[in-house]
């Protein structure tokens, strides 16, 4: 018998839950596209996304995803034949090496593996190896989405320093802003790419650049830069159309504005502890249900775990069965093993992720995980006990 009827839980890494104050503030008539409210909001999103990113400097906001922002950031700073530095620990570092590639540079991907995050030791020799400087820019995830590694940035921009290399450091952190703690100034990023649909809690379909002066240089010293991608413009728009070349994104502006007002009203420093919180619960179900069965979560160190979304091992078939049942079964929707095997291999159906992002709170997460482990027991998976209790005691602690 199913129990999922009611209001169905999409518990994937993006997009997010969005909440019902954002959905509201979306369901409104069109507005003035010329004059009036919809240029004075647009404004005020400026500051309170620099204060999200921790940056004094610029940010330049697209109609687009992630791979739109992915494309901005490159369409800046590199130039074809700029050779590009792309340190991997998942699917999406290769991507944006992909986009890079298409657009005339040339990446050099080091790999690091699915359950790995980046060895800064062979960052460092690879940087003492250029000596000619040939990199223009390190390009990197903060939290690959499909293997949950979170990346050590502030370790990363002090290796580079370390080294005396003046290559920019371009960071992804489409699935950590806003979840997991970044800080872009003190952390010395360059460039920062972002989208709105996981920790901003907004529909997918708007993209954020943030930049600092040295990747403002370097725009400065592009030949070319094509007019929809050209960041210039749209940090000090003349007039209002050129913030997004062209019309506004309206409803998502007022989508996005009542997002930001409550992650102001709840505190950045509140917000990433709930979700380090919330991902430590996760985490010690998992590891108790690993106790007494094939579980295991894909990032072994909690400390290099993202506080986003969690990647877990749970051996084909089992992964697909368990990502079935819970849809069909119990109002539940996991994410995809995304990139941990090729498609049509047999293993990939034996990884499934939980999307622990932006509009989250304690009785979303146990709700989560006491539908795990009821599939888990429908499907005959072995697992061990204790881990509502184990992921309930993290919940409670003040």
């Amino acid at each position: 018998m199913s129990l999922a009827q009611g209001r169905h839980y999409l518990a994937i890494p993006g997009p997010s839950v969005i909440p019902d104050r954002v959905l509201q503030a979306m369901h409104r008539a069109a507005p003035n596209i010329y004059a009036g409210e919809l240029i004075e909001i647009t404004r005020s999103l400026i500051p309170d996304l620099k204060a999200i990113a921790r940056t004094a400097h610029e940010v330049a906001i697209y109609i687009a995803n992630g791979h739109g922002a992915w494309e901005a950031a490159v369409a800046n700073v590199l130039a074809p034949g700029d050779r590009v530095l792309v340190l991997a620990t998942g699917r999406f570092g290769h991507g944006w090496a992909e986009v890079a590639r298409r657009l005339g540079a040339e990446p050099e991907i080091v790999d690091f593996g699915k359950d790995a995050d980046i060895d800064l030791e062979r960052v460092a020799e690879l940087l003492a190896a250029d000596r000619a400087h040939r990199y223009k820019a390190v390009m990197a995830v903060h939290v690959d989405t499909s293997t949950s590694v979170r990346n050590d940035i502030a370790g990363l921009r002090a290796t580079l320093d370390a080294a005396g290399h003046p290559a920019l450091l371009m960071v992804d952190c489409i699935a950590s802003l806003a979840c997991d703690r970044f800080e872009m100034d003190l952390w010395g990023v360059d460039v920062m790419v972002a989208a709105c649909q996981k920790g901003l809690m907004t529909p997918p379909g708007l993209g954020f650049v943030f930049f600092g002066p040295r990747a403002a240089a370097a725009r400065e010293a592009m030949a070319r830069v094509s007019p929809y991608w050209d960041w210039k413009p749209r940090v000090d728009p003349q007039e209002y159309y050129q913030f997004f070349c062209g019309t506004a994104p309206t409803h998502h502006i007022f989508g996005l504005r009542a997002a930001l007002d409550m992650i102001a009203e709840e505190g950045i420093e509140h917000v990433w502890q709930r979700h380090a919180q919330l991902a430590r619960a996760i985490w010690a179900a998992a590891e108790a249900w690993g106790q007494g069965g094939p579980l295991r979560l894909n990032i072994a160190d909690p400390w290099k775990r993202s506080h986003a979304v969690t990647s877990l091992r749970l051996g084909a078939p089992h992964g697909t069965a368990l990502r079935d049942w819970l849809t069909e079964n119990a109002g539940v929707t996991l994410g995809i093993g995304l990139g941990m095997a090729p498609p049509g291999d047999p293993a990939w159906h034996g990884f499934f992720r939980i999307g622990h992002m932006g509009h989250v709170n304690a009785h979303m997460v146990l709700g989560t995980l006491g539908a795990i482990e009821a599939g888990m027991r429908a499907l005959g998976i072995d697992h061990g006990r204790g881990a509502l209790e184990a992921a309930a005691a993290v919940c409670a602690v003040r």
